[in-house]
């Protein structure tokens, strides 16, 4: 499951783009906290330990609490916008969590077991269509990660939604149909191979 982050913040008493410039150069990120039937927060917090959560890989797919004044506030990260050039993180905004909230997420996902999948063990190639699951749990229960197993895949086949089980209480967020996750491509030598059969038996 997912680990629960913690973040430092303050309240912002100004808005406008020459408090969140003033910010900034103090090395501060403006964000707010919002939903939950409240008022939003307006809040700044510190761009380095910003930046460190983000690199952690599973930031949108973790439980951030964020402090402020002693207060601590349950909240899923909804977006942060990153400046175009340099990338650093300029307004991040964070949704209340209610307690037994259930949330929706992109979660990747790993391959197992590629040794006893016959297509790859004949050189095929696992084309990766979905990196990641678009999923729906409680917000206690988000997975870091799900895994996939390749056993017994063959050239030519698909992985579909179908195929993959997700743990107790996780759902895909895409009901409408049964999606395909990876599919088991040729090698370019059996492609040559078939196709000069397929001429010589033309």
């Amino acid at each position: 499951m997912s680990d629960t982050l913690n973040l430092p913040a303050e309240t912002r008493d100004r808005a406008g783009k020459g408090a969140s410039r003033a910010l900034r150069r103090e090395g501060r990120v403006p964000a707010v906290i919002y939903g939950g039937n409240e008022e939003p927060l307006a809040i700044h917090v510190q761009e380095k330990e910003l930046s460190r959560q983000l690199g952690t890989g599973h930031f949108f797919n973790s439980i951030i609490e964020v402090e402020v004044d002693g207060k601590k506030f349950r909240t899923q990260p909804k977006d942060v916008a990153f400046h175009p050039v340099s990338d650093r993180p300029l307004h991040a905004d964070f949704l209340r969590l209610a307690k037994g909230a259930t949330v929706h997420v992109n979660v990747p996902v790993v391959f197992e077991n590629e040794e006893l999948s016959p297509g790859l063990k004949r050189g095929g190639v696992l084309n990766i269509v979905r990196h990641d699951l678009e999923l729906v749990c409680d917000a206690e229960k988000i997975p870091h990660e799900i895994t996939i197993d390749v056993t017994g895949f063959d050239v030519g086949e698909s992985i579909h939604i179908s195929h993959v089980k997700l743990p107790k209480g996780v759902e895909s967020a895409i009901t409408d149909r049964d999606y395909t996750i990876a599919t088991i491509a040729a090698p370019s030598a059996l492609r040559s191979e078939e196709g000069e059969a397929a001429a010589e038996a033309e």
